[in-house]
């Protein structure tokens, strides 16, 4: 932490300021004026501009010229910092041979992600060939209580661990999402009893998706999954996935502990 003007240690305000915007950027798909900032942030307009164009000089956000509706969105100096992230992980080149490995066996995209607070973060993904994703989900990151990747996450967790960690609401991502936390529960225990989570349609719409912990550590704080098209979905298709996520976690999980890696 920061020492304060006062001599106490706390926060830097600016500090805190500039990665919230960091962070309500990152999270929107478009880019956002200075009065849609100032009404997620809740920040003084002045400050706040002072603080986007200070961003902007060093290339951490961009602006797209418009007078009041001049909008801001991530620049490049943010790409850098996040793709150093992915360079420096040492568990990641391992993870991202798995998750190729799994789609070769089971033909359907895949997905590394980890824990991050009440968030998972992509930090992997391979298509596949047939997808029709035109952008990766790679540094974006998604509710847990949403994503089978987070539900497998969480059941590593007790409920107490859980109830502290989720936000008292759950956002509904699509109308399948669960938000209700007696329901949430009876999911999370049900992962914990086959040893995989499901999820279908809860954060995409024609999809369900089939997760696994990577138990590398105690308790898991990654994981990988396996997205499947609905349409192909059946019980039978379900099991086979299932069974090679859970066999691919444990493989991964299994040299990430050989080799020190923790």
């Amino acid at each position: 932490m920061a020492e304060t003007g006062d001599g106490a240690r706390g926060p830097v305000k600016s500090a805190e300021r500039t990665v919230q915007i960091m962070e309500v950027l990152s999270a929107s798909p478009e880019r956002l004026t200075l009065g849609q900032l100032q009404e997620r942030t809740g920040y003084p307009r002045s400050s706040l501009y002072a603080l986007l164009r200070t961003l902007v000089g060093l290339k951490w956000i961009e602006v797209e010229e418009g007078g009041d509706a001049a909008g801001f969105g991530i620049g490049p100096r943010a790409l850098l910092c996040g793709t150093a992230y992915l360079d420096r992980d040492p568990a990641l080149p391992y993870a991202v041979r798995q998750i190729e490995q799994l789609r070769a066996d089971v033909g359907y995209t895949t997905h590394y992600a980890r824990l991050d607070g009440s968030n998972v973060i992509y930090l992997a993904t391979r298509e596949a060939t047939d997808s029709r994703r035109l952008t990766s989900r790679v540094g974006r990151q998604l509710p847990a209580h949403a994503t089978a990747l987070g539900k497998a996450l969480l059941a590593e967790l007790t409920a107490r661990e859980v109830d502290g960690l989720l936000p008292e609401r759950l956002d509904a991502l699509t109308p399948h999402t669960v938000t209700r936390r007696p329901a949430l529960r009876e999911e999370l225990e049900r992962t914990r009893t086959r040893g995989w989570a499901l999820e279908s349609e809860q954060n995409t719409p024609g999809l369900c998706c089939v997760a696994a912990a990577v138990p590398y550590r105690i308790p898991a704080t990654d994981a990988i999954s396996c997205s499947i098209p609905l349409d192909h979905a059946t019980d039978q298709e379900t099991e086979r996935v299932a069974e090679a996520v859970s066999r691919h976690a444990a493989a991964l999980a299994q040299t990430l502990r050989r080799d020190g890696i923790r």
